[in-house]
C-alpha cells in the first residue's frame, strides 16, 4: 500500500472516530460497559497514546543515528499484508495501564491533533531509508512506512472494537 494511501485511509478512520464523538455526551463517553472493558474515553486515550509512539519511532527511522536494521516477523508481514489483526489480542500491559478516562473535550482535540501529525508524518515516511527500523514490541523490526501502515490497521482496529462497544451500551 502506497504511503498517500495509508494517508487517506487513516484520516477515513480518524473521521469516523470524530463523528462518533459528535453522537455522545460527557456521560455515555465515560461509560464502562463491563468489568475489564474500556470505555469509549479509554478507547479514545489509547489511540491517542499509540499513535503518538508510532509518531516518535516514525521520526527515529528517518534519524540513522537511532535507527537499526532486522529483518521482518512473520506475524508482521501477515499483519502488514492483512491489512488487520487476524486474532483479537489485549494491548501489552505497560501500553493499557496508560489508558486514562479523558473528557469530550481532550478526545476532540486528539483527534485534531492526529490528524494534523498524520499529515506532517507522510513526509518523513517518504524521507525515511526503507532499512532504518525500529522495533515495535510485537511486531518486531519496522521502518517509517510500516509503522504507518500500523498506525491505520490499529486504529481501525479499534473502530471494531468501538462497535462492540456500541452494542454493549446500546442494550442498557
Amino acid at each position: 500500500m502506497k504511503v498517500d494511501d495509508i494517508l487517506k485511509a487513516a484520516l477515513k478512520d480518524l473521521k469516523k472516530y470524530d463523528d462518533l464523538l459528535g453522537t455522545l455526551d460527557a456521560e455515555k463517553l465515560q461509560k464502562t460497559p463491563a468489568a475489564g472493558v474500556w470505555s469509549y474515553s479509554e478507547v479514545y486515550s489509547h489511540i491517542f497514546q499509540v499513535n503518538l509512539r508510532c509518531f516518535i519511532a516514525i521520526d527515529r527511522c528517518a534519524d540513522s543515528s537511532k535507527s537499526y536494521s532486522g529483518k521482518l516477523q512473520l506475524s508482521a508481514r501477515i499483519v502488514l499484508f492483512l491489512g488487520m489483526f487476524p486474532l483479537r489480542i489485549k494491548a501489552p500491559a505497560k501500553i493499557a495501564a496508560m489508558v486514562q478516562k479523558i473528557t469530550k473535550d481532550e478526545a476532540v482535540v486528539g483527534i485534531k491533533k492526529l490528524e494534523a501529525k498524520l499529515i506532517q508524518v507522510v513526509a518523513v515516511v517518504k524521507s525515511a531509508p526503507p532499512n532504518q527500523k525500529i522495533e515495535h514490541p510485537r511486531l518486531g523490526m519496522l521502518n517509517a512506512a510500516q509503522w504507518l501502515r500500523f498506525v491505520e490497521i490499529h486504529n481501525r482496529h479499534h473502530l471494531k472494537q468501538i462497535k462492540r462497544l456500541k452494542k454493549m451500551l446500546d442494550k442498557d
